[in-house]
């Protein structure tokens, strides 16, 4: 079974590598980090690299898509034709189609939430629902076999709901023992719901910095 993990310059690392390390664990799985072009592609402040072994064209129809999410980036792929299109030809095969925080966006870009149930990242709600998706405040979201997750950690979430539908919930809850994903946060502020208003506001301007492109 090929899972195919899109991978892109200015993406959110462990968008991609969270769903990577449950997947990945699945008997008979073989996990490829893909992208328009082989290389090194970095995170959005540049500090991190992930590497992509494969072109698009080498993965026509993998069995699981994962496309993570990113800032500026995720905008560049939105844009992008050959990528879309790979998208949209992959889905048409696929098991299962899944997205990571505003991936979900680049799934709308390709037209694959038009009147769907779909997550995001918080802030990229209203996006979400422009891109013709219903979008949910949801931390998973399952439609068929489009899933989506919201914001960057719940891509491991989806992912264990995945291995569950893959190889069974013993097969789902040994790989969530193996990589000891038990979360004991020491805050209750993962939501926008139970932050308080000046967490809220310092995130949100965080996150509009890291969502322009970077100066070359």
């Amino acid at each position: 079974m090929d899972v195919a993990i899109l991978l892109f310059e200015g993406l959110t690392p462990l968008d991609a590598v969270g769903p990577y390390e449950v997947l990945a664990r699945l008997p008979g799985a073989r996990a490829h980090f893909v992208a328009r072009e082989p290389g090194p592609k970095r995170s959005g402040d540049g500090s991190l690299a992930l590497v992509a072994d494969r072109p698009l064209a080498d993965l026509p129809r993998p069995e699981v898509l994962v496309v993570p999410g990113g800032g500026a980036g995720v905008e560049l792929v939105m844009a992008d034709a050959a990528v879309l299109d790979w998208l949209r030809a992959a889905h048409d095969h696929s098991r299962f189609t899944t997205s990571v925080c505003t991936g979900s966006l680049i799934l709308g870009a390709a037209g694959l939430l038009r009147g769907v149930r779909a997550t995001t990242h918080w802030r990229a709600r209203e996006r979400l629902e422009a891109l013709g998706a219903i979008p949910t405040e949801a931390r998973v979201v399952e439609e068929g076999r489009l899933v989506t997750a919201a914001g960057v950690s719940a891509g491991i979430d989806m992912a264990l709901r995945l291995a569950a539908r893959l190889g069974g919930d013993q097969v789902a809850q040994a790989i969530q023992l193996g990589i000891e994903y038990d979360p004991e946060p020491p805050f209750d502020s993962g939501s926008p719901r139970k932050a308080t208003p000046q967490v809220v506001a310092l995130v949100e301007r965080v996150l509009a910095r890291r969502a322009q492109p970077p100066v070359r």
